[in-house]
């Protein structure tokens, strides 16, 4: 429900109170039947609390958005931050990379598919991202293992990202 739904039934709600209410002053004035009076009481009385409940959930809502926003702008910045301070490393890592890739005389598309293959993407993927077949993608992949003398994606990943990965060692 957004929050213009939720303001016009809100009003809605009041106007319904409001109006039951007159009337109910009116029935009072008139000697009506008690149960009349008390029937339009009940009336007044839940449309009131439904114009409470809903203001309060609005209001509730747009506490839980702001603070999910500052949430969301703190992952954002200690993401940045994170680059930042880590870029010299994964530019270096990058170029240690390349430089393994060139050892093992990939050529340009099967490199790029190389890199795609390290950071987890699938091969459908990596065809759609270089706008080719599948099947070309899975090619440049089998010449990479074979060129690199390794037998597939896990091996690849492995030589270059298994001694980064270390588990803390803890005393």
């Amino acid at each position: 429900m957004t929050k213009n739904e939720r303001l016009l039934i809100a009003i809605i709600l009041f106007t319904i109170s409001i109006v039951t209410s007159f009337d109910l002053l009116t029935d009072l004035s008139e000697g009506v039947v008690w149960w009349h009076v008390f029937t339009e009481g009940l009336v007044a009385f839940f449309a009131l609390i439904g114009v409470y409940f809903l203001m309060r959930g609005t209001f509730q809502l747009k506490h839980s958005l702001l603070e999910e926003r500052a949430f969301s702008a703190k992952l954002l910045e200690e993401s940045k931050q994170w680059k930042e301070n880590s870029k010299k490393y994964i530019d270096g890592l990058s170029h240690s990379i390349d430089q393994q890739l060139d050892r093992w005389e990939l050529t340009k598309s099967e490199k790029e598919v190389a890199f795609f293959l390290i950071k987890g993407f699938s091969l459908k993927e990596i065809a759609q991202f270089r706008s080719t077949a599948e099947k070309t993608t899975r090619a440049q992949a089998a010449s990479i293992y074979s060129k690199a003398d390794i037998k597939g994606r896990s091996q690849l990943s492995a030589f270059f990202l298994e001694d980064l990965l270390v588990p803390n060692q803890r005393n």
